[in-house]
């Protein structure tokens, strides 16, 4: 006989505890009066239930005016106007971070599909799976992303080590401890080509290794015969959406690909990539940032084990609770295209690909309207996943301030209470801004909104 346990229970969408909890409250202070007499009950009980009266008339007074709940159905144009509460026109509106929020009415309306029950005594041990060369990688998790990687077509994995991390930090830490010569006198250059993702610097960096530096933009890298260096070549490039390839090409270079926005929302699947290392992340392939799941697709060994080696001793493993979010969220996208349940919205890639498109239709709009900006211009290209032709909608936008009068696009439209990062920080020029387009409706709807108003006429 099993013994029972605690479960804890992850559901697709967040609740706010309510009368239900308070009930479990009361019941667990009346159990522990089952030693006493029957007067004693009776007095305790009466106790409690005025003492949570109180608790009830306080907890309804002070949340009522503080906590809404937005309808957890409705379709993907329905999506475009759901918040978590009215939106304030003077608000102040932060686009600098790409939080994923805009997936959130997706995976409301998955409901229980999306919902992970974890029994107490499950996952306790560090190991998962002793014989792979990962004995932190939970196999579920594992055959999830080889599954959906198939299903998408847009990387080879049948060559490849899987190697988990808490998001694409941890693992782009790794890979440069595991492709930095340790008996080297000089650290590894790191570079990429501009514009580079703002945080390339700070990660290479931050710990001041001296296995390995910062080298800046890889188009301006001057190689020479002993010096070696790792190219990270980021495609669709954050932050200009453009596909990449590597600007170096040398026998003394190791490459990382960066492929987090290679999925069928943001751009369309040209075919399979099959580079030697790939790093993807569930953060921006299904929306789910705090679960802090990325993967590696490594086909080399030895690099593959020296990763394993410094997950080991910087967080001794991945959290197995997450992979088992994280491959209940993936199963629940391949579900949806090899399993399709006519009577609900299951097509994740389709149903977030019309929201991007819709909103970047109406960004570019805008800026027209304006005429004081403009943004990168992408060509149509088949999908190999789609089976149509269709443009690429990146999930942040490379707007350019070509009003003379603006000389700090990012001050410029903090003024407006919009924040956006600065071009300096992709290695580019203060005239650049990088804007998130994967925010909630309420918000990147009066973004638009704002820049509709600076019409120059």
């Amino acid at each position: 006989m099993q013994g029972k346990g605690i479960i804890i229970i992850i559901k697709g969408e967040g609740e706010i505890g309510g009368s239900g909890h308070q009930q479990q409250q009361q019941q667990r202070w009346l159990n522990r009066t089952t030693s006493l007499n029957n007067n004693a009950k009776a007095t305790m009980a009466t106790v409690l239930a005025m003492a949570m009266a109180m608790l009830l008339l306080f907890y309804s007074s002070s949340t009522s005016t503080r906590i809404t709940t937005p309808s957890t159905t409705g379709t993907a144009d329905e999506a475009l106007s759901i918040s978590d509460a009215d939106a304030d026109a003077d608000a102040v509106i932060n686009l600098d971070h790409g939080d994923p929020t805009m997936f959130e009415p997706f995976w409301k309306n998955a409901g229980d599909k999306a919902t992970v029950i974890i029994p107490g005594w499950h996952t306790m041990s560090y190991f998962s799976d002793t014989s792979n060369l990962c004995w932190f990688l939970e196999p579920d998790f594992a055959n999830q992303v080889r599954r959906l990687h198939r299903i998408v077509g847009n990387a080879v994995t049948h060559a490849h080590h899987i190697i988990v991390g808490v998001g694409s930090t941890q693992l782009i830490h790794a890979l440069l401890f595991a492709l930095s010569a340790t008996d080297t006198r000089h650290p590894v250059s790191v570079v990429s080509a501009a514009p580079f993702y703002s945080m390339y610097p700070g990660i290479t960096d931050f710990l001041k290794s001296g296995l390995f530096r910062w080298a800046g933009d890889a188009t301006s890298f001057k190689v020479n015969g002993s010096s070696s260096f790792i190219e990270i070549v980021c495609s669709p490039n954050n932050p200009d959406g453009t596909l990449r390839r590597a600007v170096l090409s040398t026998e003394a270079g190791k490459l990382v690909h960066d492929l987090a926005y290679y999925w069928p929302q943001y751009t369309p699947m040209r075919s399979p990539a099959d580079e030697d290392i790939m790093l993807f992340t569930v953060s921006k392939a299904t929306g789910h940032a705090g679960t802090r799941i990325g993967w590696a697709l490594v086909r080399d060994a030895g690099i593959a084990s020296r990763m394993v080696k410094f997950i080991e001793m910087n967080s001794i493993g991945v959290s197995k609770d997450s992979q088992v979010r994280a491959a209940r969220i993936l199963q629940v996208i391949s579900d949806g295209y090899e399993l399709p349940d006519p009577d609900s919205t299951t097509s994740f890639f389709h149903f977030s690909r019309h929201l991007l498109a819709d909103r970047w239709q109406r960004l570019r709009r805008a800026v027209e309207e304006s005429g004081r900006f403009s943004l990168p211009q992408f060509s149509s290209e088949f999908c190999e996943f789609t089976k149509e032709h269709t443009e690429t909608y990146p999930a942040f936008a490379w707007l350019r301030c070509d009003d003379e009068s603006i000389e700090d696009c990012e001050g410029f439209f903090k003024s407006m209470k919009v924040l956006t990062r600065s071009g300096r920080h992709f290695g580019a020029g203060s005239e650049y801004i990088r804007i998130s387009m994967l925010d909630r409706a309420c918000n990147f709807d009066l973004f638009v909104e704002r820049i509709a108003s600076l019409g120059l006429g």
